[in-house]
């Protein structure tokens, strides 16, 4: 490693320290247990999922799980993105330490998405038409919301637009993933199995 490499590389790792001590002293001024904005947030993390393991259709269980963990990773994705790029901030945290949007990345976004489509499955109603309708709900009505709760703030300009089209993106991505692995599962075109069934 390059001298000049290592020196950026040690200013970066002390500004992550100096920004985690940051965090740590904002959380305990504005964000800690006392705060009725920590419950709020901590109910966004908890709740969903007992909901989601008392209303998951056990049959699909492993199709709607590999769904509900491609719509967290990219939301995860393009929320921190966000962040990172100080489109949008979560003032409010569960623990300093934890990305501030894990109660929507990890929970109710996830679980929301995964319960609209098991529905769509068993109903057999149009995904593209049910997830649009939930994407404008997320974009002009849940953000908005937390907007005027205190629990999102855009950086610059607000742009519900654009978080529209973030969640539109969050749809798609997961749902054709999930459907190209469930062809493969469906043709058995790529199992070990019927490949040494195929050299006997």
């Amino acid at each position: 490693m390059k001298e000049e490499q290592r020196l950026l590389l040690e200013e970066i790792r002390k500004a992550e320290i100096a920004q985690s001590d940051r965090w740590l002293s904002y959380w305990q001024q504005y964000s800690n247990m006392d705060t009725w904005q920590f419950w709020v947030v901590l109910m966004m993390f908890l709740l969903p999922l007992p909901v989601l393991i008392l209303f998951i259709d056990r049959k699909k269980v492993f199709q709607l799980g590999f769904y509900g963990y491609g719509i967290h990773l990219f939301f995860a994705i393009i929320d921190s993105f966000g962040v990172i790029k100080g489109l949008w901030i979560y003032p409010y945290k569960l623990l300093p330490g934890l990305p501030a949007s894990i109660a929507l990345d990890s929970s109710f976004v996830p679980v929301t998405y995964i319960l609209l489509y098991q529905y769509i499955l068993n109903n057999k109603k149009n995904y593209y038409i049910w997830m649009l309708m939930l994407c404008l709900v997320f974009a002009f009505f849940l953000k908005p919301l937390m907007v005027g709760l205190g629990l999102f703030r855009f950086g610059g300009r607000e742009n519900f637009l654009m978080l529209f089209w973030g969640y539109v993106a969050v749809a798609l991505i997961p749902k054709w993933i999930t459907d190209f692995f469930m062809y493969l599962l469906n043709n058995n075109r790529f199992s070990l199995h019927n490949k040494l069934r195929n050299l006997k």
